[in-house]
């Protein structure tokens, strides 16, 4: 016990241990003022003031006042500082069974999300909400329909993940401390949401493409492998791209704003960054919510790219017939790029097709995101937490 204090004066000059040392006051319910610590209650529990001869220990104080401390707190407040050399490997790991359980748990959703934004749904396929959707897909054309074309899906969920998070934590911390030394920059979760759905969205792209032809009312394919090589021969292998600018377009902006807000909530419900499952819930659940409401129209854009669907493709075509060069290109009878897209959505219904599907969208967006970002903060911290303790380990074995 020092004379002057808690601790030495030297330690708390490190930001990790002066972050470690609020989170642990925090976690045990004590507060500090002036040169006393106070309980939940504001009451005075001890004080740093220097111990005479014969006169209690501080410390012993503060173990009658609260039960000792385990020695699993200190991985559970530091977990955000994964050790060195274990960073990237955990968080692809952890990113990996995130975005495969966000995917395959929410798929149905996903599945009426998709159908509900065509343009021009055929009479068996015109739902009321989300809810009628779903009943009306098992009832018509059985239990297995909302969950079709998931495996291949969650075979793409999984690289793409970890490739994200993995990227989205290095440009995160690297530009935060390059900013802003030792604190959370929202310009950094930003540029590190997009460099991140760059990697993601080059792997998942021709998932989507396949998933959303899957999930087309009467699709024509008998499965996975068959709508692949249709895909192949009919339209070439530029088809699993063909949406892909419009995919960054719209995720650049949606992952932008969905680590921002996230970030943000989490500096407000959980500001010293523990492993917090409600906080994490909460906040990548309003995130996504957020973030998928105000890029629906680019959504429903991506949609049409992906399923190039007939009656819209006809809309096309009679808007180009006019012209001899749009007759004989080679793209024509396809819908190819943003702008033209565009151009579909608004011939066909106007300002309110933008927003096709809207409800399910964000219905599909809070608790997906809410699962990803749980899922993701639980693997890193248990992950975190097992390396930790094997390190601490190894040094007990080496000091004797």
């Amino acid at each position: 016990m020092e004379a002057d204090g808690f601790v030495p004066s030297s330690t708390l000059e490190s930001p990790a241990v002066e972050r470690r040392v609020t989170g642990t006051i925090a976690a045990t319910g004590f507060g500090i003022f002036g040169n006393s610590v106070l309980d939940a209650t504001g009451g005075f529990v001890g004080s740093f003031t220097p111990r005479m001869t014969g006169e209690p220990d501080f410390v012993s104080m503060l173990h009658r006042a609260t039960p000792e401390p385990s020695a699993s707190v200190e991985p559970e407040v530091d977990y955000e500082g994964l050790p060195q050399g274990a960073a990237s490997s955990t968080h692809m790991l952890a990113g990996a069974v995130a975005g495969i359980m966000e995917h395959c748990l929410m798929y149905p959703v996903d599945c009426v999300k998709t159908r509900m934004q065509s343009l021009h749904p055929e009479p068996g396929a015109r739902y009321r909400n989300v809810m009628d959707a779903l009943r009306q897909i098992v009832r018509t054309e059985g239990l297995w329909r909302p969950i079709r074309g998931v495996n291949v899906l969650a075979v793409g969920a999984g690289p793409a993940h970890a490739l994200y998070f993995a990227c989205y934590e290095k440009i995160k911390f690297s530009l935060s401390d390059a900013i802003h030394p030792g604190t959370n920059s929202h310009f950094a979760n930003g540029v590190a949401g997009c460099a991140a759905t760059v990697l993601h969205d080059a792997i998942m792209n021709p998932a989507e493409v396949v998933k959303q032809r899957m999930q087309m009312f009467n699709s024509p394919y008998r499965g996975v492998l068959d709508c692949m090589g249709s895909l192949l021969r009919q339209e070439g292998p530029a088809a699993f791209y063909r949406s892909y600018t419009t995919q960054l377009t719209m995720n650049v902006p949606f992952q932008a704003l969905h680590f921002m807000t996230y970030e943000y909530l989490q500096e407000l419900l959980n500001p010293h960054r523990q492993y917090n499952p409600s906080s994490h819930v909460v906040s990548g659940a309003l995130a996504g919510a957020l973030a998928a409401a105000a890029t629906t129209p680019l959504d429903v854009c991506k949609t049409l790219l992906n399923t190039q669907e007939a009656q819209a493709v006809h809309v096309i075509q009679a808007g180009a017939a006019a012209t001899a060069a749009a007759a004989s290109g080679p793209e024509s009878r396809y819908i190819s790029g943003l702008s033209e897209a565009f151009r579909t959505v608004y011939r066909t219904g106007g300002v309110p097709a933008f927003f096709k599907g809207v409800q399910a969208r964000v219905i599909y967006q809070m608790p997906s995101t809410a699962i990803s970002w749980s899922v993701y903060e639980f693997f890193k911290y248990i992950i975190t937490k097992r390396q930790h303790e094997k390190r601490l380990r190894g040094d007990r074995d080496g000091d004797k």
